[in-house]
């Protein structure tokens, strides 16, 4: 797999910026390699007129839509964002809900499914909160304080069977058995 390919990949799949150490890191490459390939893939993207651009602040790069589609973006993200939420993505809100801080794998694992999109989605429209755990090096979410406000309650534990669902035992033997 080459380089480009590589960072392509990357930069798609993620959606905050990465340092060029990061990209150097994760794909074994010397950061001069890196920052050359970055290059030529902004340069194919803006004369081949693709709908996306890589921006970069203080050697962060990240992976955009091209500016020209910013009026096609934002209609439809008013539309994605203010939508119903559709069945899977309550399932994957009262997962957080009963069980956050919950991590995007364990996410997936309860729910048999990859939840990017929906992760995404309910972070565009301020239902849950991403926290980075350092120690775990992993992303945790759990809803925001919009969401408790919204079902009109003053804490998470307030939901109904909170505590019993919470604590689980039988999810808790299933996400530690599938580790």
């Amino acid at each position: 797999m080459s380089l480009n390919s590589q960072l392509e990949s990357l930069l798609f799949i993620t959606p905050k910026a990465l340092s060029l150490k990061e990209l150097a890191k994760l794909t074994k490459a010397k950061t001069t390699e890196i920052e050359a390939a970055l290059s030529d893939l902004s340069a194919t993207y803006k004369n081949s007129g693709r709908g996306w651009q890589i921006i970069s602040n203080n050697q962060n790069y990240q992976l955009t839509s091209a500016p020209e589609n910013s009026e096609l973006i934002r209609e439809f993200l008013r539309d994605e964002t203010s939508g119903e939420l559709t069945q899977p993505s309550l399932e994957a809100l009262t997962v957080i809900a009963y069980r956050g801080p919950v991590s995007k794998l364990e996410l997936e694992r309860i729910r048999g499914v990859n939840c990017s999109l929906i992760i995404r989605n309910l972070l565009l429209r301020g239902l849950i909160e991403e926290n980075f755990n350092k120690q775990k090096n992993e992303n945790y979410y759990i809803v925001s304080l919009e969401f408790i406000r919204f079902l009109g309650l003053r804490q998470i534990n307030e939901l109904p069977d909170y505590e019993r669902l919470h604590q689980d035992p039988t999810l808790a033997e299933v996400l530690a058995s599938s580790n």
